[in-house]
């Protein structure tokens, strides 16, 4: 165990002196700022950054100032210091992959107070001064010993960023004309309208007009010149959107207020329906905070206990989907228990299955392995642990799921418990769906009409 010991007043003589060094990665400037509130682009902002004073991103200059608080905290005079007044000068800026030591050094003893007055430093990798200045502290009178406190660990994750980025890749893409079914309430509505302002769709808002328009009021928001196309209730709202995709007269269609179940009814209606030879699934595009890249699980939504066949549609649904997002060679993780073929858990079989699948052609444009337990197929470490050796274990793009009991846990598990964002996408009918739930807030939103744009501009290849 490692320990931090203190010196005491009597044990310190004049001209003795401490240090530390740090380098600076953009992960200090972020987590002092997220701690201060200090947020002055100079710090945060790349773009202000490269035109302002100094050309780069620069460190809160009181970052400087912490590393001198560290020093007179734990080393000298350390533990059980009490400190009186601080004084620096700011010489230098701090950049990015600095080297910054902070050195404090007795220059004075005042018996009588117990003080001391000490002179301070920060030089930076040139041996440049970057901070000078004087530090005045009651030292210590008694000896301490104690174990070294272990920091927790920090993991910083700006919410929303991958989406936005997404968002941001539409701007050069026409809105997907899109049938939004029942946006009956101020949720649902303000979503639309906000897609809308975005440029991401061009609602078409299909239900009741007078339920429409009082949502409109319950939002605060204002209708402009939306197309309303008037329904008497949800189940004909769904059938008319429906129809209208069928007629080409939409690209997409968007979930309102209405159960899924009555929704999509009216998407796989034998004659009346959209459907095509392709199995319909649905796709999460996760923002996990802890995991590297954008994550997508299917199906958590609608396929029940898949078939083998259902599953090749269901693992190429999503590589279309992620081709259109940009990710030219995704790489598919096939869940199971276990990541051994096992004769008992017919998830393994119908994995090595799809695989062999793959190697053949039946499914295309993707890096596919399995099967890999959950572990496996997001840690390299974990990966490592059990001696897998593939592409895809520890660095997956797409998560398959056995059936939508483990798909929908997985994803559930992810956002209440991880702090993930989800956007929800159909794909297999004739235009793609965005599914959204009750609990999705704007932005979840606004990222499932931006995957639905990109897929409809970026579709090379016409589904069957």
């Amino acid at each position: 165990m490692q320990y931090i010991e203190n010196k005491t007043f009597d044990e310190i003589e004049v001209g003795q002196s401490a240090e530390l060094s740090r380098t600076l990665n953009r992960e200090d400037i972020e987590l002092f700022a997220v701690m201060s509130g200090d947020v002055n682009p100079a710090h945060v902002d790349e773009a202000f950054a490269r035109n302002d004073m100094f050309h780069k991103v620069i460190a809160h200059g009181m970052w400087g100032g912490a590393l001198i608080s560290a020093v007179l905290g734990t080393e000298l005079p350390g533990p059980g210091t009490i400190y009186l007044n601080q004084s620096m000068s700011f010489r230098r800026p701090v950049g990015l992959g600095d080297t910054v030591t902070a050195r404090v050094t007795v220059r004075e003893k005042n018996p009588e107070k117990q003080r001391l007055l000490l002179d301070c430093v920060c030089l930076n990798q040139d041996g440049e001064t970057v901070i000078e200045g004087t530090a005045e502290v009651v030292a210590p009178t008694e000896k301490v010993r104690r174990p070294r406190a272990v920091l927790p660990e920090v993991h910083l994750h700006e919410r929303g960023a991958r989406y936005k980025a997404l968002i941001e890749a539409t701007r050069q893409y026409a809105p997907v004309r899109t049938a939004v079914v029942h946006p009956c309430d101020a949720l649902t509505l303000s979503g639309a309208l906000e897609a809308a302002a975005q440029g991401l769709i061009m609602p078409v808002l299909v239900g009741p007009r007078a339920k429409i328009e009082a949502a409109a009021v319950a939002a605060g928001r204002e209708l402009g010149d939306a197309e309303i196309v008037d329904a008497p209730h949800s189940h004909a709202a769904a059938e008319i959107a429906v129809a209208m995709a069928r007629e080409a007269r939409v690209e997409a269609l968007m979930k309102g207020k209405l159960h899924t179940d009555e929704f999509m009814s009216a998407v796989v209606a034998k004659e009346r329906g959209i459907r095509t030879e392709r199995r319909m699934s649905h796709i999460y595009g996760l923002d996990v905070p802890h995991y590297p890249k954008p994550l997508f699980i299917t199906d958590a939504a609608i396929n029940i206990y898949p078939t083998l066949d259902d599953k090749r549609d269901i693992v190429q649904n999503a590589i279309d989907l992620v081709h259109a997002l940009g990710i030219a060679v995704p790489k598919v993780a096939l869940l199971s228990a276990v990541e051994t073929v096992t004769a008992k858990i017919t998830s393994t079989v119908e994995a090595a299955a799809l695989c062999k699948m793959a190697d053949r052609g039946q499914i295309t444009g993707a890096l596919i392995d399995g099967p890999l337990a959950f572990d496996n197929a997001i840690s390299k470490s974990a990966a490592e642990t059990k001696g897998i050796v593939s592409a895809v274990a520890g660095d997956a793009d797409i998560l398959v799921a056995p059936d939508l009991e483990a798909g929908n846990m997985i994803a559930k598990q992810l956002i209440y418990l991880a702090g993930a964002d989800a956007a929800g996408v159909v794909l297999g009918a004739r235009v793609p769906i965005m599914l959204t739930s009750r609990a999705d807030d704007m932005l979840c939103r606004l990222a499932s009409a931006a995957i639905v744009q990109l897929y409809v501009r970026r579709q090379v290849d016409v589904l069957p």
